[in-house]
């Protein structure tokens, strides 16, 4: 049995075990993580606006249509996006720590 998967083995029955600096695994969660955080942040603006501009949501902005529509719409195109970008940054497996390559 190799290092990393008795590692990998440790881990999964001891949720416990500290995981290494640079794991693999942590890459994809810390993205994830922090497109979730810009996606709340928009939100956030989109429900602020709702509460408490609600004047604001009303008034056209594109073509005729309403903020309320508009936002609604690019909350629609931003998670859409974010999610593209998710999948493309996640797509390959981080390189090993240290940079080394099979000599």
């Amino acid at each position: 049995m190799t290092s990393e998967s008795a590692f990998l083995k440790r881990s999964m029955t001891n949720p416990e075990t500290p995981q290494p600096d640079g794991d693999p695994i942590d890459r994809p969660a810390r993205y994830g993580l922090s497109f979730f955080a810009v996606y709340v942040l928009l939100y956030a603006g989109f429900i602020f606006l709702a509460v408490f501009r609600t004047a604001d949501m009303g008034a056209p902005v594109l073509g005729g249509v309403n903020l309320a529509i508009a936002y609604g719409l690019g909350l629609i195109a931003a998670a859409i996006f974010l999610a593209i970008v998710y999948v493309f940054l996640c797509r390959h497996p981080a390189p090993p720590p240290g940079g080394g390559g099979q000599d």
